[in-house]
Order: structure tokens, then sequence, then C-alpha cells
């Protein structure tokens, strides 16, 4: 047999490629089989174990994907990526989905050569390797984690028409690792030591003051999320995840942990993540993240597309502050409102499933929903909060969304003054 020139290579590419393409568009043009009749993937062998051997989504969910918004920043180094909450079933938000917050770009560390320094007002200081840190004893827990100008887009009005890019900066994760105050045992820590530096591996080394009280509370120094390595995206090898608390305060890609008798007041705490208020004093250390919710279905994403009939609202709620206590669901713009079914697990600083069953009428609506946590803290509404933060704040954005329902089935984001 004579051997193939790159001309005949090409033309027989070409062949199967257009063999494939006729294939498929066979296959799009023919009617699902409904059962007992089989579907043309009932009918043949698929791949093997092992033909995947790290896996992935189904091609079907290949626009599930993070997204970002490309006029939020002039550079993609320091900017941030939204996760698909209308496209997340659950309270765990897969790492592939986890949304991203960049200063300086996302550093490739090399595990081996990795270190974590703990030093300051210790009596022990230490110089971790990794396989060292991951020999102290572990725990293994559920937080979420927000960036505080989640929904900075929508202070001054109703801007985006998405519920993934008002409110896709949070995730959350089973987060695996090492107390923090196992590690501030170890070291030893001196009486006069009452603050926490934190500062991370990337070109910003991003840092942040924390008060000891929290450290000792329920920080982790962790490793693992969702049953795997932190994913680069998230800060490997490892991050500091601080409960409940701004997402900039859990610290990606951790390399030093500093004790001392005071707060830094560094860059990321005065001009970064301060808030100047109508009084000019500039408002600091906002740490917590105050109750907030959201409903995931209906939104601008998944329209009513069935006509009018039984649907069932769903959503997600959260607080830094503790458990969700209850979630009440409004249909006409907050005049009446009507308590929502919290699913299990309702964990502490933790996203929580929420559902109403709704039998709409094909006529437009105002849906909203309002979360109360363990504490009491009732989520305020937009003029609420413009009240106590001004007309120009960035960060603390945590008010009642509203989606407006039109007679077709479409979805809007409005605010309600």
């Amino acid at each position: 047999m004579a051997k193939p020139n790159r001309r005949d290579i090409f033309k027989m590419g070409a062949a199967a490629g257009a063999t494939a393409i006729a294939a498929s568009a066979r296959a799009a043009a023919q009617p699902a089989a409904a059962p007992p009749a089989d579907d043309s993937w009932s009918n043949a062998l698929g791949p093997g174990v092992d033909s995947r051997p790290y896996g992935r989504p189904s091609r079907f969910e290949k626009d599930v994907v993070r997204r970002y918004v490309p006029w939020l920043s002039p550079t993609r180094d320091a900017d941030a990526s939204f996760t698909p909450l209308q496209d997340q079933p659950g309270i765990i938000t897969s790492n592939g989905l986890f949304f991203e917050r960049y200063h300086a770009g996302r550093p490739t560390i090399d595990p081996d050569r990795y270190r974590l320094m703990i030093s300051g007002l210790v009596r022990k200081p230490l110089l971790l390797t990794l396989d060292q840190l991951m020999r102290f004893p572990s725990v293994s827990r559920i937080h979420f984690i927000e960036c505080p100008a989640n929904g900075a887009t929508e202070w001054p009005a109703a801007q985006l028409n998405s519920l993934q890019l008002t409110h896709g900066m949070i995730g959350c994760a089973l987060w695996t690792g090492v107390k923090l105050s196992t590690l501030l045992d170890e070291v030893g820590l001196l009486p006069e030591a009452k603050w926490l530096l934190a500062s991370g591996s990337d070109g910003a080394h991003m840092d942040r003051s924390l008060p000891l009280e929290k450290c000792l509370d329920d920080c982790i120094v962790a490793y693992g999320q969702n049953g795997e390595a932190i994913r680069p995206e998230q800060g490997y090898p490892v991050r500091l995840v601080v409960p409940g608390w701004q997402g900039n305060v859990n610290i990606k890609w951790l390399r030093q942990l500093q004790l001392g008798k005071t707060p830094w007041i560094t860059r990321e705490e005065t001009s970064e993540y301060s808030e100047l208020l109508p009084s000019g004093k500039a408002l600091g250390f906002t740490w917590v993240m105050d109750a907030k919710s959201v409903i995931t279905f209906p939104c601008p994403e998944k329209p009513l597309t069935g006509g009018p009939g039984f649907y069932e609202i769903r959503g997600l709620a959260w607080s830094g502050r503790g458990r969700i206590k209850q979630v009440d669901v409004s249909l006409d713009g907050g005049v009446n409102y009507r308590r929502a079914k919290l699913d299990e697990p309702v964990l502490s600083k933790c996203l929580t499933r929420f559902t109403l069953p709704w039998r709409w009428d094909g006529k437009p609506a105002l849906i909203q929903s309002r979360v109360t946590d363990e504490t009491g803290y009732v989520q305020p509404t937009i003029a609420q909060k413009h009240k106590f933060w001004g007309n120009d704040p960035v960060y603390e954005n945590n008010s009642i969304q509203t989606w407006q329902i039109l007679a077709n089935g479409t979805v809007n984001n409005v605010q309600i003054s």
C-alpha cells in the first residue's frame, strides 16, 4: 500500500469531520424516544473506566461557567469572576465554579517549595512545610465565602439583569485543614499578642489584620476543598478560611501569620476595604457579612418557560453571624410575605436552601425573599441600606432583591424605592 501524502490525510480528515457533523445533525434532528422505546445511547457501549482519569461535567453543561463583567476592572489580574448560582442545585459550590477574586493574578506555587511562617509575639516561631502542616489534627467544615463587593453594581440602581452577575461573588464549600487555634497553641502566644496579620503569596502580598478572638474561634488553615486539594483559583496549596467574614480576610496562597499588639492598618484596610460614610468618616474593619438571601429560580437566567401553572420558587440564604432562622417570600413586591421551607442541613455561616410552592396565574409579579438569622437580624431593603451607608457605597450590599416577572415569563432585575 502506498504511503498517503499530506493532501490525502487532509482529505480523509475532512471527510471524517463531515461524516461526524452529518451524524450529529441527524441525531439532533431525530425526535426523543419516549420510554419504553430506547434512544440511541441505550443501544451502544459507552466509554469505559479510566477514559477520564479526572472527571468533568457533561458536554451539555458547557454554558455553566464562571463569568465576569468586562468593565468592572481595567485588568483581569485584579478582577473577579462570578459563580453561576442559577445553576447550583444545592448549598455546595463545585470547585470549578467557585468565584474568583484576584489582586495580582493567580500564582503557581510548587507544593514542595511551599512554606508557612508563624512569627511575631510567639514563644516558638515556626516555618512549616505543607507535609508538616498536614500532620496536625484536622477538621472539615462547610462555610460560605463572600466578597464584600457582591452586589456593588446594584447600589445606585438595578444595572445587571443577571443573578450570576449581581450575586455570584459567593461560594460555599467543605473546607478541610487545621484549626488556626491549633497552630497558635503550638507556637505559644505571648500575653501581649492581640492581633494577627495574615498575608498571601500572590504578587500583591494581599494581607489583612484579624483580632485574636476570631483567630482562636473558628478559623481554618485549609488545604482541602470539597474532597480534593484546594484549587489554584482558591489559594492552592493553603488558604485561610475565616467563617462569616468578608472574603478579603480569607487570605489565599497563605504564606505568613504574624502576631502583634495592634492592627497593622495596611493599604487593604484603609484605601480598599473601608467605607466612606456620609459624615465624612471612614468605617473600617466591617468584617461580618450580614444576612442575605436571593431567589435563584425564577431569575433572569431561568425564566418561567412553561406558561401559567405550578412552580417551586427556590433560593439561597446565608448569614455571617450564624444559622438562618427563617426566610419569607413575597409575590407582590414586599406587601405580603409567606414563610418558605428551609432544607436541611441548616448550618452556621453556610448557605441554606429554601423553597416555596407557587401556582403562577400568568400575571406580572414582583418576587422577593427576606431572611432572618438566629440573632434576629432581618435583611433590609435597599432604601434602608442607603439610609445608613449614603448614596455612594461600594461594599456590604445585602439588600432584598426584587425580580420582576412579566406575563410572558421573562424575569427582570428591578429595584423598588
